[in-house]
């Protein structure tokens, strides 16, 4: 059997498993509250969004088990999962090149690392029974947060403490809380882009399922916004948080 032979029965058998599936849907829409594991710790309540919790280690799970792999099977000649690893790192290391000039690779696990887990994270959808952990707003925040701390962090490394706190005073002090407002600004506005598309294919889906009863228009919506849409918000929020170091490390 050829590949392409193979590929269309690939295809074909996706597409009859989303139908049967869709058929024994029910069209309600619901969007609800999530799942929560809910625990005293200290006297304080823990609470985690279960779903959330368990879809992100699946993801970290994903990437950690082929990581491993392609480690144990190292070749000169590289297969095909070792070469999509090394294109993945090639192309990520020129583009720290590009953007913040040679000698940065020690920025590249940080940066290869969020796009790979945002990107598996948005389209993880796609598969039936799975939810994209970046439709919990957490996830997003959570990402963010770690972006925000290493771009200060490389600013601080970079420049020393004291020309860092001075940057929020230019271009005179009584600008210190315009430039901290516009600090966090670019942090909210990162998490929300993310979530805003991500969610709303979501809802998009979720709507256009209850008119047609699941079949057909929302399998092609549902790669559509998986596999594109999350693809593209993967990279954009990367290049912005690699954007984000460049411009704060500059002198």
């Amino acid at each position: 059997m050829t590949g392409r032979r193979k590929l269309l029965l690939g295809l074909v058998g996706v597409l009859a498993l989303e139908v049967a599936l869709a058929l024994k849907a029910k069209p309600e829409i619901e969007i609800g509250a999530m799942p929560q594991w809910r625990f005293l710790l200290g006297g304080h309540e823990i609470v985690i969004n279960s779903r959330t919790a368990v879809m992100s280690w699946l993801v970290m799970g994903i990437w950690i088990g082929a990581a491993l792999l392609v480690r144990s099977r190292l070749r000169e000649v590289p297969g095909r999962l070792q070469a999509t690893f090394e294109f993945v790192t090639e192309f990520f290391d020129d583009l720290i090149s590009d953007t913040l000039g040679p000698g940065n690779r020690a920025y590249l696990p940080w940066i290869g690392s969020l796009f790979l887990f945002l990107w598996l994270s948005n389209i993880i959808g796609v598969v039936p029974g799975l939810e994209e952990p970046t439709r919990d707003l957490n996830v997003p925040v959570g990402c963010m947060l770690v972006v925000l701390t290493m771009v200060h962090t490389s600013a601080i490394r970079k420049k020393g403490l004291k020309k860092y706190i001075k940057g929020y005073l230019q271009p005179f002090p009584p600008m210190l809380p315009l430039n901290i407002i516009g600090e966090m600004a670019k942090g909210v506005s990162l998490a929300f882009r993310l979530f805003g598309n991500i969610m709303g294919g979501a809802i998009i889906l979720l709507v256009v399922s209850a008119l047609v009863r699941h079949v057909l228009l929302p399998v092609g919506l549902n790669l559509f916004f998986g596999l594109f849409v999350g693809t593209i918000q993967a990279f954009v929020f990367t290049m912005l948080a690699l954007a984000y170091t460049a411009v704060a490390v500059s002198d």
